[in-house]
């Protein structure tokens, strides 16, 4: 197998039709690809990444903020209960070697924060929405060290974040 790519963004209540659709095309090209998608293990663009991954022969694990596997979507390969909350979100990005913006809102941008703090290469899919568009493109630091890379479509963001991710550190 290849990388653990992370994907991040809405959650079952504010994703959207748009977001869904793209976070789905993601996890099918992550699962093309011969890497493993990892997500939160909840609804919105997790669930829609995972059912990509899985209906194109790929493995999802879900790092879920509950105590019980139980709160896993249907499409979860490998579930690991947390009990942690959003604090979670630290060992989603430790356990990627990427990151993938989908959409998004409070809880994705702590996702993009800890990788940023981490080095891990960063992609929002532009169009998406949230915190996707706000920091597509943009420089996460004042030193300008940091950038969120901008992808046009879910082939490009897994691309990207595969080269990324390949050359060991963060441009």
């Amino acid at each position: 197998m290849g990388y653990q790519i992370l994907v991040v963004g809405y959650n079952e209540d504010s994703c959207t039709d748009i977001a869904r659709a793209l976070a789905y095309e993601v996890g099918a090209e992550i699962a093309r690809r011969g890497c493993i998608l990892v997500t939160g293990g909840l609804g919105g663009v997790m669930a829609a990444a995972a059912r990509g991954a899985r209906e194109n022969g790929g493995i999802t694990v879900s790092i879920l903020p509950q105590k019980e596997t139980s709160a896993a979507n249907p499409y979860s390969t490998v579930k690991i209960a947390t009990g942690l909350s959003h604090m979670r979100n630290m060992v989603n990005v430790w356990s990627s070697d990427g990151v993938i913006v989908v959409g998004g809102g409070a809880g994705t941008l702590i996702e993009v924060a800890v990788a940023y703090l981490e080095g891990k290469p960063i992609v929002a899919v532009s169009g998406s929405g949230g915190v996707a568009d706000e920091y597509a493109g943009k420089y996460l630091d004042d030193r300008q060290r940091v950038l969120i890379h901008r992808a046009g479509s879910p082939r490009e963001a897994v691309e990207k974040v595969i080269r990324l991710a390949s050359e060991g550190q963060q441009p």
